[in-house]
């Protein structure tokens, strides 16, 4: 169980946190040879109700930013518990980001242990923020870490919206690849978004990879970096 009370942070934001009954798991991202691991990504789970339910809760309630903030002192805390070496995937709300205070706070617990070491994937919902993404660009490329946008090809992420944000890394949705191997419409499709990220020096993830198939043919189709079922689930 993750535990906020021993955090430097402001008794309103800590006393929203200690409400909280959260766990993490990971789930890696892997290099093309599906063994090697690129990063870790930490994943919620609330003890009490799925993840689903707890953001739609906390979404209602307009308490999002209470979310924002468990996650990324929850989930380095998981991290650095379990010795990852390689990088570790952290989801963040479009609309959101820390107040400089809790960035302040978060630097004092980790230090220079997090520099080039995360990896903040920006989500699909509900709603994109430039002064929030801005903000958010400017701490991490000070720390040397990587911006990702989640779930291209639904949602908030689109074309328009990368060339805005000009993130390090996109994630295709699982709706994009899935049976690609023999949907041929996928295929051009794919193939179009890879050479036109690698364009822009944007690494590419193929996430929610289910079959042998389909990770074959996107090793074929030159993407960087792979998650899904079929190569490990979170754990």
């Amino acid at each position: 169980m993750i535990n906020f009370d021993h955090l430097p942070l402001d008794t309103d934001i800590l006393q929203a946190l200690r409400e909280l009954s959260i766990n993490y798991v990971f789930q890696p991202i892997f290099r093309p040879d599906g063994k090697t691991v690129y990063a870790w990504e930490a994943l919620m789970r609330p003890t009490e109700m799925t993840v689903t339910e707890l953001i739609a809760d906390y979404a209602e309630k307009d308490k999002l930013h209470v979310l924002e903030v468990a996650t990324f002192f929850g989930a380095m805390q998981a991290y650095f518990q379990r010795g990852y070496e390689q990088r570790v995937a952290i989801n963040s709300f479009p609309s959101d980001c820390m107040k400089q205070e809790e960035a302040d706070a978060f630097l004092a617990c980790f230090g220079e242990r997090i520099r080039a070491r995360m990896i903040i994937e920006n989500l699909e919902y509900p709603y994109f923020s430039a002064e929030h993404w801005i903000e958010k660009k400017r701490s991490v490329e000070y720390m040397d870490n990587l911006l990702a946008a989640d779930d291209f090809g639904t949602g908030l992420n689109n074309l328009d919206l990368i060339e805005f944000m000009a993130p390090h890394i996109v994630k295709l949705d699982r709706e994009v690849i899935s049976g690609i191997d023999h949907i041929s419409e996928k295929q051009e499709n794919v193939k179009k978004l890879v050479d036109h990220f690698h364009s822009k020096d944007i690494l590419v993830v193929a996430e929610g990879i289910e079959e042998k198939e389909e990770f074959e043919y996107l090793v074929g189709l030159g993407i960087d970096l792979y998650q899904g079922y079929y190569l490990a689930r979170p754990a």
